[in-house]
């Protein structure tokens, strides 16, 4: 009597009618797998009572205990710049890789170069996570690519529809309708938005469209000239206020889309003698160590980076063992300083929709 085949995952492949690189994804919980996909995988898998030898798995791939941070630069001129929401987040990530017994690469990227390719070939590190991107439609064909050739990588950023890959990020939608609730029922009735609104900041945009619809709610309008694009930096903060000022159009409130763009527009209208809170009221997002200690501190939108972190981590590990991962956002909350709370007398009974 002969001896019974070993099946493999080339049998698995055939019977599925698919190639055995997406059984290998498949059984991994890859997210570049469609559920049609994975259900005919998993069938052909009990039909042939095919089992994963994980030891071999893991002795084919060489795990290195290592997973790799990967920075992208800001927008500033000496690309010196790190955004400070993003180093707490970094914090959070040291710790969750040493509870797991990982190591952590950190590496300063420049977009420019063809990072995706040449991080994924070097083979430093078991799987990556990404912080900052700039431009995301640029971005994106980048993360496409690098989803495309099997790399284990999480990002945080925002969670979209129909992404192939594992993002992970904030509720930024439900942080701007917060925001602008609070400002509205401080009286403001003309409140402006200071950042990039469009698909190329997904975040931002978001931010921008939760505000959006918290004025609509109150028979608000957000207006054209009371919106200017911003890039989250101080000097673009202070640029972007510059200008709404030189449109010399009424408003008594701001919300900023992030921390770092709220401190620079307050650094302008105090050169140009502009009160806060007393003339406009001021909210950002993010939550950054500085927003308690400017004068006056500043009321903003708090992200979780403790857990950020932790769940990037617990989800690339998911990623890099076979286990499913998914696209996670995570819940926000309003922070209210000085900045936002209006005299009394600026105060007006906020106007509900009829």
């Amino acid at each position: 009597m002969g001896t019974k085949k070993r099946v493999t995952s080339f049998d698995i492949a055939d019977l599925a009618g698919v190639s055995q690189s997406t059984v290998s994804r498949a059984l991994r919980g890859s997210p570049l797998v469609n559920e049609e996909t994975r259900r005919r995988v998993q069938a052909a898998v009990e039909s042939l009572n095919y089992t994963v030898d994980k030891n071999a798995s893991n002795l084919r791939r060489k795990f290195s205990g290592t997973l790799a941070l990967l920075f992208f630069e800001d927008p500033t001129a000496d690309e010196s710049h790190i955004n400070p929401f993003f180093l707490s987040i970094l914090g959070s990530i040291t710790r969750a890789c040493a509870r797991q017994g990982h190591d952590l690469l950190i590496s300063f990227q420049q977009m420019s170069r063809d990072w995706h390719a040449d991080f994924a070939d070097s083979k430093k590190a078991d799987g990556i996570i990404l912080l900052g991107y700039g431009d995301y439609l640029v971005y994106r064909d980048r993360l496409e690519k690098l989803a495309a050739q099997g790399t284990s990588f999480v990002r945080w950023g925002a969670v979209l529809q129909g992404q192939p890959y594992v993002t992970i990020g904030c509720d930024n939608y439900q942080g701007g309708h917060a925001a602008a609730t609070h400002l509205v029922e401080q009286g403001c009735r003309r409140i402006a938005f200071l950042g990039d609104a469009s698909s190329h900041y997904p975040e931002f945009f978001e931010r921008y469209r939760g505000y959006a619809h918290a004025l609509e709610e109150h028979g608000l309008v957000a207006e054209a000239m009371l919106q200017v694009d911003a890039e989250s930096t101080e000097s673009s903060g202070h640029d972007a206020m510059t200008t709404l000022l030189a449109r010399h159009v009424e408003f008594d409130a701001v919300f900023a889309a992030s921390d770092l763009i709220a401190i620079g527009a307050l650094r302008a209208m105090g050169a140009q003698g502009v009160s806060v809170p007393g003339d406009v009221a001021l909210v950002g997002f993010d939550d950054i160590p500085a927003s308690g200690f400017v004068n006056p501190s500043l009321t903003t939108v708090h992200q979780d980076t403790k857990q950020a972190g932790e769940v990037l981590v617990d989800n690339l590990l998911r990623l890099i063992r076979g286990q499913p991962a998914e696209s996670t956002v995570l819940p926000v909350k309003l922070v209210v300083r000085q900045s936002s709370l209006r005299p009394p007398t600026k105060r007006r009974a906020a106007r509900k929709p009829t």
